[in-house]
């Protein structure tokens, strides 16, 4: 028996560490080694939240229900709610993306830069954890990125998907579900600048 749920936990380890890494699917880091900075975009083309693959609309509708369920909150708690998760949406997840990428890069990756190459984020699918007191679940993020070149964005010289990369586990804003989706953000930064990126350097 001991052996047989050895051999499980095993499977389980296996498929959690497959699901949390980055794949490069086309092209290479080469590009990068002559780069002194690399442009960086985030956009949000059709992107399934939570296991159930809503739309935006339902997962903010379903969030809606949630917050005005409780007799506390008024229609004024979900707007400040609402407004918060367009802030992160608009400014914050790319900054914690940022703030992931740049701490393991001596290139710096910025927004609205004129460098020749642009990291396109596209992000895919998003879990949004949870939070309930002392203990947590970090989000995870499911994203597809290029790099194109910034001039002609239909020259892609690095295809890479992020399969369900999950967040930091801590941040300011953990509490809240858009903390907890920037902190996943944050450790795709981390990830994208991997083993691909420092083997293109040793060239």
């Amino acid at each position: 028996m001991k052996k047989i749920l050895f051999v499980l936990m095993m499977a389980v380890s296996s498929i959690t560490f497959a699901q949390n890494e980055l794949k490069v699917i086309s092209g290479s880091f080469d590009f990068i080694r002559d780069q002194t900075e690399i442009n960086v975009e985030l956009k949000f083309d059709q992107t399934l939240y939570q296991v159930e693959n809503w739309s935006e609309d339902q997962y903010l509708e379903k969030r809606k229900e949630d917050i005005l369920k409780n007799p506390k909150k008024t229609d004024e708690d979900w707007q400040k709610w609402l407004g918060e998760w367009q802030r992160f949406k608009s400014s914050e997840y790319l900054k914690y993306f940022l703030k992931g990428v740049n701490s393991k890069s001596k290139i710096v990756f910025a927004d609205d830069s004129k460098a020749k190459y642009t990291l396109i984020i596209d992000a895919k699918w998003i879990y949004a954890g949870w939070h309930g007191g002392i203990m947590g679940q970090e989000a995870k993020l499911t994203s597809d990125m290029k790099v194109v070149e910034t001039e002609n964005p239909s020259i892609v010289v690095l295809h890479v998907q992020g399969d369900k990369i999950l967040g930091k586990p801590q941040n300011k804003d953990f509490v809240m579900e858009y903390g907890r989706i920037a902190g996943a953000f944050e450790a795709t930064g981390k990830r994208f600048l991997g083993k691909e990126y420092k083997r293109a350097l040793r060239k």
